[in-house]
C-alpha cells in the first residue's frame, strides 16, 4: 500500500509537469530554420518556396521523454503576399498534441533592400491525453481520457534588410483554458500569451567566411524570461558550424550543410541541459532537412 502511494504521488507529479509542458510552444535548437513557428510574418520572406522537416528527441535516456516532429512550408504568392503552413506534433508519456496553423504575410517595402513583413496566423492545437496508460482507476482525475481542440491566432512583424533581420511576434494571442479535471487532486491547464523579440546580423569576414550571430527572447506570463543566444560561421555558404546558449537552461552545438546548389540543406544539433534536469538525461538530438525551390 505504501509503495502504491509513492507511485501515485510520482505519477501525479509527472502528470502535472506534463500539463506544464503542454502550455509551451515547441522548442527547437535550430529555431532559425523554424521561424514560421515564431512569427507568421516570415512566410514568403525568402522569395521562394521552402519546406522544412525536423525531428527532435529530448532527454535521451529517459523513458517516454518528449519527442517533437515538425513540418512547415511557406512561399510567396505574387509580389507582396506570402503564405505558410505549420504542423507540429509533440509526444511525451501519455500526451499527444498536434499544432496546425496557417500563415499569411504582406510585404511593405521600406527602402532599397529593406522590407517589413506583417503577418497573421490562425489554427489551433489538438490535445490527446491517454490516461489509461497510468493504470489508476480509483481517482476521477485518471478515469477519463482527454481529447480537446484549442483554437488560437497570432500576429507578427519581420523586418528584413540585406544583412540583418528583426522579429517581433505574439504567435498565441488567446489565453485558452485547455481543460480542467476534478479528482482527489484537481488539475487544470491553460495557454498563456507568449511574445518573441529577436534579431540577427550577417558579417562578411572574407569571401569564403561569414559570421551570423542572433538572439531570441521569449516572454510568457508568469514564467522567467527565456533568452537564446546563437552564433554560427559559414564556409562558402555550404557548411555552417554554430553554437547556442539558452541562459540557465542549455548549451547546443549544431552543424548544417547544403547540397545541389542550396536546394537541400541538412542540419544536426546536440543540446546539453545545464539546468537541474541535466543530471537525469543524456541531452537532446535534433535533425533537420530543408528543401528550397527557386
Amino acid at each position: 500500500m505504501k509503495d502504491f502511494k509513492y507511485k501515485y504521488i510520482l505519477i501525479l507529479l509527472l502528470f502535472t509537469s506534463i500539463l506544464g509542458y503542454t502550455q509551451q510552444d515547441p522548442h527547437f535548437s535550430l529555431y532559425r530554420y523554424n521561424m514560421n513557428i515564431i512569427t507568421p510574418a516570415y512566410a514568403g520572406s525568402n522569395e521562394h518556396l521552402e519546406a522544412v522537416f525536423s525531428v527532435r528527441s529530448q532527454w535521451i535516456g529517459v523513458q517516454d521523454a518528449p519527442q517533437t516532429f515538425n513540418f512547415n512550408v511557406n512561399s510567396p504568392i505574387g509580389k507582396n503576399v506570402g503564405v505558410g503552413l505549420t504542423i507540429v506534433n509533440d509526444r511525451v508519456f501519455v500526451l499527444d498534441e498536434t499544432h496546425v496553423y496557417a500563415d499569411f504575410s504582406y510585404k511593405l517595402k521600406i527602402a532599397d533592400k529593406l522590407d517589413l513583413y506583417s503577418g497573421i496566423k490562425a489554427g489551433g492545437s489538438f490535445l490527446k491525453i491517454d490516461l489509461n496508460k497510468v493504470g489508476i482507476t480509483d481517482d476521477p482525475l485518471f478515469s477519463e481520457n482527454v481529447n480537446t481542440f484549442n483554437p488560437n491566432v497570432g500576429v507578427g512583424f519581420y523586418l528584413k534588410g540585406e544583412k540583418y533581420y528583426v522579429t517581433l511576434s505574439a504567435p498565441g494571442i488567446l489565453s485558452n483554458d485547455r481543460f480542467e479535471k476534478d479528482g482527489v487532486n484537481p488539475v487544470s491547464a491553460s495557454d498563456d500569451q507568449q511574445f518573441f523579440l529577436g534579431g540577427g546580423y550577417t558579417f562578411n569576414l572574407t569571401n569564403d567566411f561569414k559570421l551570423q550571430p542572433s538572439v531570441l527572447t521569449r516572454a510568457v506570463t508568469g514564467v522567467p524570461l527565456t533568452i537564446d543566444m546563437t552564433a554560427s560561421a559559414w564556409y562558402k555558404e555550404r557548411i555552417e558550424l554554430g553554437t547556442n546558449y539558452r541562459i540557465d537552461e542549455s548549451v547546443t552545438i549544431f552543424l548544417t550543410t547544403t547540397f545541389i546548389d542550396k536546394a537541400l540543406q541538412f542540419g544536426y544539433a546536440y543540446e546539453h541541459t545545464t539546468a537541474n534536469t541535466g543530471s537525469f538525461n543524456n541531452g537532446s538530438h535534433e535533425v533537420m532537412l530543408k528543401v528550397s525551390l527557386n
